[in-house]
């Protein structure tokens, strides 16, 4: 009896293991209360050609992004990177490379063709930190346009690539080829996501006492 209840438990454990997936770096991430379960992947909070962004409690946000996606994506940049690194200097670090990135690719070839080289790793470093799907923007008419999304309906994914290394190869080549080819609406998807995960670095709130009122009293007579 107990044997056969230990193999229904073994077997529950290992049906549990496939229908989760694993990290990018190839360990199992704790799922409820079990430690040492995998977990699958996140999937990004809006798909890449979503640039206005949804009508919720971030739409002066998701806004703000799009403008500066379009006029500005230095700032855009410099600020995801920010509010990703929050450490002193990131936004300068990280700004002015990329506007010079910017003004040289517009100015010689003609279109942004360089600065998405010295972006497209915040892209990656944001999916390993948040266990993100891959998403590329050659898969846009998924819903979040997702690695996982296209392997999970066809299967193609999952039958060319079995490593765990070659598989985040292929997804930071995906990232890559999101910059080059979707750039604007790639920074303005990361900028909506890091706004609904990461707090501004200088956002530093402050604690606050709060007295309450004694609660109303009576006097009653003693029989």
């Amino acid at each position: 009896m107990a044997t056969t209840e230990a193999k229904s438990a073994a077997a529950g454990q290992g049906g549990s293991a496939a229908e989760h997936g694993w990290t990018t770096n190839g360990l199992p991430l704790g799922h409820g209360s079990v430690v040492g379960e995998p977990m699958g992947r996140a999937q990004w909070d809006s798909g890449i050609c979503d640039c206005l962004g949804r009508n919720d409690e971030f739409c002066s946000s998701d806004l703000e992004v799009c403008l500066l996606g379009s006029v500005a994506p230095c700032v855009l940049y410099g600020s995801n990177a920010e509010r990703l690194g929050s450490s002193p200097g990131t936004f300068a670090n990280h700004c002015l490379p990329y506007t010079g990135l910017y003004l040289i690719g517009n100015s010689v070839f003609g279109w942004n063709c360089l600065a998405p080289w010295f972006s497209y790793p915040n892209r990656t470093a944001m999916r390993r930190r948040f266990n993100l799907e891959a998403s590329c923007c050659f898969w846009g008419l998924d819903e979040q346009g997702s690695c996982e999304a296209v392997n999970r309906s066809c299967g193609c994914i999952g039958s060319c690539i079995e490593d765990e290394f070659q598989l985040e190869q292929c997804e930071t080549a995906c990232d890559f080829s999101t910059h080059v080819f979707c750039h604007p609406c790639a920074l303005c998807q990361e900028g909506r996501e890091i706004r609904r995960r990461v707090p501004h670095p200088g956002f530093k709130p402050q604690p606050m006492l709060v007295m309450l009122p004694p609660g109303y009293q009576t006097m009653a007579r003693q029989p």
